[in-house]
């Protein structure tokens, strides 16, 4: 399973025009981050888990030829945003893509979208088949994924784990019984949006300490607000077997 960060940092991290900050000036292209996003290709199968409003970009700039599968975490506008922007891959591949998420994202997309669920369709409207997700694992063409629940302060979203890999972003708080469905992941992605108290998100502490609490072999921290600071130079502060990810990381994962 080949990994692709698309993205690695949130609305709030943005960098604002004349902020001045050091994130915001750095020639340093770790520190240019898109709205959070990651890109699963396992086999023949691409999934991609939350399609913000950098979707379109991100996908081109990673250069992304076929899509079957987004699976979305939560319905907050940096998580949805860029759903509309399926509509090249059901064009030039000839095909619906599968959506993935729960009645409470289903409802919100369904209002955001209202056109793609009409009964009145027209020429060149995105294309989908919604399935539900619930606390059972699935299958997206034949790979087991399992769903996680965490709080987003208090609205639950899902975090997902694939074989060894397992994805969360804009975790507060994660139960024990979300933590034992974590636990034996090689490899960990997890939110920590700054070092400053979070009403909502991970602070960096919390994740460095969430991540110790998992054991995994690595730990990449992502929805990183540039409040965060420098990339090279919050990596110095981390244990070894925990990084920054950044827009672009690829690795592997068996």
């Amino acid at each position: 399973m080949k990994i692709t960060f698309l993205g690695t940092g949130t609305s709030q991290g943005i960098p604002v025009i004349g902020c001045g900050c050091a994130v915001c000036k750095s020639a340093d292209a770790k520190d240019k981050r898109l709205r959070v996003s990651v890109l699963l290709e396992i086999g023949e199968t691409t999934i991609v888990i939350d399609s913000g409003p950098d979707f379109r970009y991100q996908m081109l700039r990673a250069g992304v030829m076929d899509l079957d599968a987004i699976l979305y975490t939560h319905e907050h506008k940096d998580h949805v945003a860029g759903l509309d922007d399926i509509r090249p891959f059901n064009y030039i591949l000839k095909k619906h893509i599968d959506i993935y998420a729960d009645t409470r994202v289903q409802e919100a997309l369904k209002r955001e979208f209202s056109y793609i669920f009409s009964d009145i369709k027209y020429h060149g409207l995105p294309l989908i088949n919604l399935y539900t997700v619930n606390d059972e694992p699935f299958n997206v063409k034949g790979n087991l994924v399992t769903p996680i629940d965490v709080m987003h302060y208090k609205l639950p979203i899902k975090g997902y784990r694939i074989g060894d890999f397992t994805y969360i972003t804009d975790a507060k708080t994660i139960s024990e019984t979300s933590l034992a469905k974590i636990k034996g992941s090689k490899v960990l992605v997890i939110n920590a949006l700054q070092k400053e108290d979070h009403i909502s998100h991970f602070t960096l502490t919390e994740a460095i300490a969430f991540a110790n609490k998992v054991g995994a072999e690595t730990t990449y921290f992502t929805h990183m607000s540039h409040t965060l600071g420098l990339h090279a130079e919050i990596e110095k502060e981390l244990p070894t077997n925990i990084k920054l990810a950044y827009d672009g990381l690829s690795f592997e994962v068996d």
